[in-house]
């Protein structure tokens, strides 16, 4: 069974799914980029931008009744992989040892025209 999960402390969707979902025991994500729950877009460098996914993420994960802790694995889109280094000050400062294994792309463009989108697998 897929259980839908939303919360008002993260951006809506801006398409045709849910923020996440929860399949046995995991919760998968969307990717969420760097939107303020009420939609705005205040981040403009790399760090702050991946700072606000981060929030969108553990908001969500709240939601569910997890933290940021229960995360197994993530993935970050990069609009410009030099920003790979800002990106890692801000995962560095909310996740600890064991890490979640990452996987770390670069794409030619995100939505919104933003530069930092992260989404997350998390056991529940």
């Amino acid at each position: 069974m897929t259980d839908s999960i939303h919360t008002s402390k993260a951006p809506e969707a801006l398409g045709p799914y849910s923020q996440a979902v929860r399949v046995g025991g995991f919760v998968f994500t969307s990717g969420q980029i760097p939107l303020t729950p009420a939609g705005a877009m205040n981040a403009t460098d790399a760090l702050s931008q991946a700072n606000q996914c981060l929030d969108n993420i553990e908001a969500i994960l709240n939601e569910a009744g997890l933290k940021l802790s229960d995360v197994v694995k993530t993935t970050i889109y990069l609009t410009d992989i030099k920003d790979f280094d800002a990106v890692n000050e801000a995962y560095a400062k909310r996740f600890t040892a064991p890490f979640p294994a990452r996987s770390c792309v670069e794409v030619s463009a995100l939505p919104k025209g933003v530069s930092v989108e992260i989404e997350a697998i998390a056991q529940a």
